[in-house]
């Protein structure tokens, strides 16, 4: 009789916690989902326009989403280069980036066509370009290799630096070791130019600079001045010789992964991000030039003549590049770039 009120009383102890642990049926809120994590990997610091992109894209998409999206920007290339980040959105490790359009490159080899020399005169003619019908045609490569572009941002013309001399002339540039691209066409630029090009990512540039690995390097002014190159390199020219499209990448994944509504928040985010981004990267420009100046910098700006002469001497590029990407399309990139 004993054992048999011990036992009772155990069910009895079990029942009462079982039903303290569930919720009473038609009462009590769902839990509530987890939010998906948006990892968003960049190699700009934080204090760039694309940077303060991706942390402006992040606010719109957790406030319209309620908070069922969690974007985590990463600067600074914290979770790696370019190209690794792009082999980590293809995996879906990386949940988004935007990075410039060499890289990408190698993995959508068309959209290395925005990455021919002198081939928008400013930026206006380019925003016409990528947001009009061809850029979206390049972007629609993007699946195929397990990413989704949504848009273009701007890195801006890239421009060239180095710690050996002033170069106001295409011969200047002879023999110089330049830090480039990890992309073909990028390299046989510079070949075509006279340099020594040494493909390497972007993190690991400065230190190549320090250490004197490289003379010199180009990129926008904007990641001159913010990254502190003007602290290991004398000397700017204002070359203007490529237009860096910068597209926002999203891993198909992950995007996969998203309702509709959630996909028509972070399209309509991006195109305000874009927007945003554009803006602050042109005040960039006309702010860091001076910068640079007051850091000590030499800034030579090319006569018309010697701009010349540096396009003259690229065209080897366009005949060796156009039966790559299609003699059609550079045709028309070229017209639309008129």
């Amino acid at each position: 009789m004993k054992k048999m009120l011990v036992l009772l009383f155990v069910c009895l102890l079990v029942l009462a916690g079982c039903s303290s642990k569930s919720e009473p049926q038609g009462g009590g809120a769902a839990k509530k989902a987890e939010p998906k994590v948006m990892k968003m990997a960049v190699a700009t610091s934080k204090d760039r326009s694309l940077t303060k992109g991706l942390y402006k894209f992040a606010e719109i998409v957790e406030k319209e989403t309620n908070g069922s999206i969690k974007v985590e920007v990463y600067p600074d290339g914290q979770l790696g280069g370019d190209l690794a980040v792009f082999e980590a959105l293809k995996m879906g490790t990386i949940q988004g980036s935007t990075m410039s359009t060499g890289p990408i490159a190698s993995f959508a080899p068309r959209l290395g066509v925005l990455d021919l020399p002198f081939l928008f005169k400013d930026r206006e003619t380019a925003y016409k370009v990528l947001d009009g019908k061809i850029g979206q045609d390049l972007l629609n490569d993007l699946p195929s290799v397990g990413v989704i572009g949504l848009n273009y941002w701007e890195n801006g013309f890239r421009h060239l630096t180095n710690n050996v001399r002033e170069v106001k002339r295409v011969d200047d540039i002879k023999g110089l070791k330049i830090r480039t691209l990890e992309n073909d066409l990028h390299i046989d630029l510079w070949k075509e130019l006279g340099a020594t090009p040494v493909p390497m990512a972007f993190t690991e540039l400065f230190t190549a600079l320090e250490q004197h690995v490289v003379d010199g390097q180009e990129n926008p002014v904007g990641n001159v001045a913010i990254n502190k190159f003007y602290e290991v390199q004398k000397y700017l020219t204002k070359t203007g010789h490529v237009y860096n499209a910068s597209p926002l990448l999203i891993s198909k994944k992950f995007w996969d992964t998203l309702t509709d509504k959630e996909k028509d928040v972070i399209t309509k985010a991006a195109e305000e991000a874009r927007d945003y981004q554009r803006q602050l990267n042109k005040e960039e420009d006309d702010k860091m030039f001076d910068y640079l100046k007051q850091q000590g910098m030499v800034i030579t700006e090319l006569s018309e003549e010697e701009k010349q002469k540096f396009i003259e001497k690229v065209q080897p590029i366009y005949k060796k590049y156009a039966p790559k990407f299609g003699e059609d399309l550079v045709n028309q990139l070229i017209e639309a770039g008129k």
